[in-house]
């Protein structure tokens, strides 16, 4: 992602810097995303040329400085530059409309509403700070900004909100190039169950309640042209104080700033999930008759395909780079920190019991890591930083 670092990858030297921290530590190939902030549209072109494979914009404050909202005016200049350009613009899509309960937007942290409708270590305080309208609200702005680059893809990046689907379908049949993703999350976890203080389950947009849960599997597995693509982590990592868990709660700091403890609108908001995304969507994914075949699509097909890549990742076959996942569709771990392969240790999902396992991973038909080994130190990082030009289609 092009923020949450220093300096964020809204500049050609941006960029740059990124790259040259980046050499020799990947154990994967890995490429970059490009960022969209007010005043840069002018970088925008060199970022393409530099390798990004797709760029990055806030409809809502990104909570870090560095990395603030677009307007409607800015998204319509980075149109202007990218419109026949190699590339996807994504959206962060939440948006206060004009009359809203909700004080503060930042995504990491915020303030509570003036009139918040209880306390705010309860899940659902946060939740009705942040409702669907938020979504589908700054959706209907990107769809009607379009018309501007009728021939730019846009994505829609980690959508929540199942009210967003039917704009986002209409658009579609009416020729609008625009696809969106969800997440492990919000596919698995449901507001219903947070308990009252558990930051570790706060993100933004929200995890919604159960029936929008159902509505999104429902629309992802839904015959013909679903309108999401694929599945992520959105993988938003902290350290654990910044979650400000209460004591009782696993993976608690004793860092925590006093006086905030489960304080959902004061927590750093982010989920982790990343390594256990695959385990993640098996377990729910398998009740609802899903295939590991699915899961590729969703999590390699297409995701390779919406950064450029589907000549060469996300797939098995001949001229394609060989990167494999040794995957025990019958096994079950539960997640702990000694099985959370991030070195912040602090998920929603620790104490749960997962199905399916990663045993092993290969990097163009070389094996780089495995479960009870862990990574291959003879060579060192092999991964490659994919900066060449994305094609055309």
């Amino acid at each position: 992602m092009p923020l949450n670092a220093i300096p964020p990858t809204t500049t050609v030297a941006g960029l740059q810097e990124k790259i040259r921290a980046a050499q020799g530590q990947c154990w994967v190939d890995v490429g970059f995303y490009g960022g969209v902030v007010p005043g840069n549209q002018g970088e925008l072109k060199g970022l393409v040329k530099g390798g990004v494979r797709g760029f990055k914009g806030f409809l809502i404050d990104s909570g870090v400085e560095e990395f603030p909202a677009v307007s409607s005016e800015d998204i319509a200049l980075a149109m202007a530059e990218l419109a026949d350009e190699p590339t996807t613009l994504m959206f962060h899509a939440e948006m206060i409309p004009p009359i809203a309960d909700s004080a503060g937007d930042d995504v990491q942290w915020s303030l509570p509403p003036l009139a918040p409708i209880g306390p705010l270590y309860e899940y659902n305080t946060f939740l009705a700070s942040r409702p669907p309208s938020f979504e589908t609200y700054a959706i209907s702005e990107i769809l009607s900004l379009a018309h501007l680059a009728p021939n730019l893809p846009l994505h829609i990046v980690h959508l929540s909100a199942v009210e967003a689907i039917p704009l986002l379908r209409e658009a579609r049949a009416a020729g609008i190039n625009i696809t969106a993703e969800t997440c492990f999350h919000y596919l698995t976890l449901a507001a219903e169950a947070v308990k009252n203080g558990d930051t570790r389950h706060k993100c933004c947009p929200p995890i919604r309640k159960q029936t929008n849960q159902d509505a999104l599997w429902s629309e992802l597995l839904r015959t013909g042209d679903s309108v999401i693509k694929t599945v992520v982590s959105d993988h938003s990592p902290c350290t654990p104080d910044l979650k400000l868990l209460p004591p009782e709660i696993a993976g608690a700091s004793a860092s925590s700033e006093k006086g905030h403890e489960g304080d959902f609108f004061a927590a750093w908001g982010g989920v982790s999930s990343v390594g256990l995304g695959v385990s993640i969507l098996w377990t729910e994914g398998e009740k609802k008759g899903i295939t590991v075949e699915d899961m590729v699509q969703w999590c390699c097909k297409n995701t390779a395909k919406h950064v450029g890549l589907g000549h060469q990742k996300g797939d098995i076959a001949v001229g394609f780079d060989g990167d494999i996942a040794v995957f025990d569709d019958e096994g079950t771990f539960q997640v702990e920190p000694n099985t959370m392969l991030f070195r912040n240790k602090c998920s929603p999902y620790q104490g749960k019991t997962l199905k399916g396992i990663v045993k092993e991973t290969w990097l163009r038909g070389r094996k780089v890591h495995s479960r009870e080994q862990g990574f291959s130190t003879k060579e060192g990082p092999t991964g490659k930083l994919l900066l060449e030009a994305r094609r055309v289609g």
